[in-house]
């Protein structure tokens, strides 16, 4: 599975220890990341990950393609709503194009965490059949 990370700068250091926790389940699968939060994972975790554009660069925008043309098949995107920032508009269209691509999204750890563990479990495999 094709597994996509972002995140907002409050959130990069939480998204750090999500994949140190699970490193065991991500290291089987392909990860792609926005680049300043794939930089961090990789830092952390050894784990190699394809990196886009940073988000306000033009990352969003590559990983929605992507997203549109089921390359990704999950997404964790670690928001913060509390500091909105200036690109948040391209980080919701994130989200939308998952809703309509129906590719499981994670905006927050404690559902990132449901996700991966299901994904571990292979309650995910219906996306081999969707693609």
């Amino acid at each position: 599975m094709n597994i996509a990370f972002i995140s907002h700068d409050s959130k990069k250091k939480l998204m750090q220890n999500f994949c140190i926790a699970y490193r065991g389940i991500l290291s089987k699968h392909e990860l792609y990341a926005t680049e300043t939060t794939g930089r961090l994972i990789e830092e952390v975790t050894n784990l190699n990950v394809h990196k886009v554009l940073a988000g306000q660069l033009g990352g969003a925008q590559q990983l929605g393609a992507q997203i549109s043309h089921n390359v990704i098949d999950l997404v964790i995107f670690l928001r913060d709503p509390v500091h909105p920032r200036n690109q948040d508009d391209e980080m919701t269209n994130i989200v939308a194009l998952c809703d309509s691509h129906q590719i499981p999204v994670a905006t927050n750890v404690a559902t990132a965490e449901l996700l991966i563990k299901s994904l571990e479990r292979g309650e995910l495999e219906w996306r081999e059949a969707y693609k």
